[in-house]
């Protein structure tokens, strides 16, 4: 039988075992241990940032970032329609409204050029989404951040060892969100991080962290006994993720390395069907160095995508389609506002389909490929 070729398979090291048990003998395991503080170090010299949290996951560090921001109800924040729903949950948690933008054709990460035009004297912040680990326009956001007075809240969940003309993703707007969940470049089964851009923020963040007290502080010999001082949750993470996740960092950069080789042998694979009018292939702008998060298509209609999907997966090659459009949602359509056409959005949730990406796909990739062509071939 035909080995069946899955959408996502999670990669391990080799050393997450070694370094779980290890965890397991410092008899240190519900975190802030030193595992916790190698993953923090390791993120915060990577990214330049002031202070790095380690989090239980990206929607964690996103609802962080509401409660840093001191969202209240009748907030509006502004965010692409077309990305997962924690980026609209953690600011809708605090009674804020999402304001849906629609994204750019090229990249699928919100339209820059139309987020001007959502701002109202209710308007707290934006947070744009980088799409696939590809960075969204950042100097035109923060330039209209700067002079409306918002905050900029990246959700760089798919955006680990990402830049934008040299600067990493996450640490550009005032806060960044990071996710290493298994289907992530970078994983530790669950688990997240905050990156904080001024340092300012960092005490409160740790509060935060820590259920509103300053157990940090106490545990840190800086005061005498810790007690409820803010709002908070628990949003740390277990020593044993940060053991896991301890291990894929050291390998980030090779992990990387191979997702991209992967990447360009797609685009190299699926050109000319692109040339032929048949798919669209993602596109990189000028200054952005991307980590090969996903390889996408985008298909003429959701008829084809359907098909298509349904047909690869009878060759044994598991294809998945993405988002579905939270403006249109029922929830989403209940608590947001969608001032504006969104005819992109739309049509990438009907149209697009992300392909195969795991380190070790590399001897599958020609009949991951041949079938795309032999599947297109009929359809479009």
């Amino acid at each position: 039988m035909t080995e069946f070729i899955p959408f996502n398979r999670p990669y391990l090291v080799g050393k997450e075992t070694e370094n779980i048990l290890e965890a397991h003998k410092n008899r240190k395991l519900s975190g802030d241990g030193p595992f916790t503080a190698l993953c923090s170090d390791w993120l915060k010299k990577k990214t330049g940032a002031s202070s790095v949290l380690l989090t239980h996951s990206a929607t964690a560090a996103l609802e962080m970032a509401a409660l840093l921001l001191r969202i209240e109800p009748g907030d509006e924040v502004i965010l692409p329609s077309f990305t997962f729903v924690s980026t609209a949950n953690a600011f809708v948690l605090r009674g804020a409204t999402p304001v849906f933008c629609d994204v750019r054709e090229d990249t699928l990460n919100i339209d820059e050029t139309k987020i001007e035009e959502l701002i109202t004297p209710r308007t707290r912040a934006i947070i744009p989404v980088h799409y696939g680990g590809v960075a969204c326009e950042m100097n035109a956001i923060l330039s209209i951040a700067g002079k409306h007075g918002l905050a900029v809240v990246e959700d760089a969940a798919q955006g680990v060892m990402s830049t934008y003309h040299g600067k990493p993703l996450g640490a550009i707007g005032d806060f960044g969100c990071f996710s290493f969940h298994e289907t992530k470049n970078v994983i530790s089964g669950e688990g997240g991080a905050l990156i904080i851009r001024d340092e300012k923020n960092s005490e409160r963040a740790e509060i935060i962290r820590e259920k509103g007290t300053n157990r940090s502080r106490f545990f840190r010999g800086q005061v005498d006994k810790y007690t409820w001082v803010d709002i908070g949750s628990s949003y740390l993470p277990g020593e044993v993720i940060a053991a896991f996740l301890a291990a894929q960092l050291d390998e980030a950069e090779w992990i990387t390395a191979r997702r991209i080789e992967l990447w360009n042998t797609y685009y190299a694979g699926l050109e000319s069907l692109s040339k032929s009018g048949s798919i669209i292939l993602p596109t990189i702008p000028e200054g952005c160095v991307h980590n090969a998060h996903m390889f996408y298509i985008k298909l003429p209609s959701l008829e084809i995508r359907t098909a298509f999907i349904e047909r690869m997966k009878a060759l044994g090659i598991g294809c998945v389609f993405h988002y579905q459009p939270l403006h249109s949602s029922p929830y989403g359509h209940s608590v947001g506002r969608t001032p504006q056409p969104m005819p992109v959005t739309d049509h990438a949730g009907d149209c697009l389909v992300r392909l195969p990406l795991w380190v070790g796909l590399a001897p599958h990739m020609d009949r991951v490929l041949n079938a795309t062509h032999n599947c297109l071939r009929d359809l479009t």
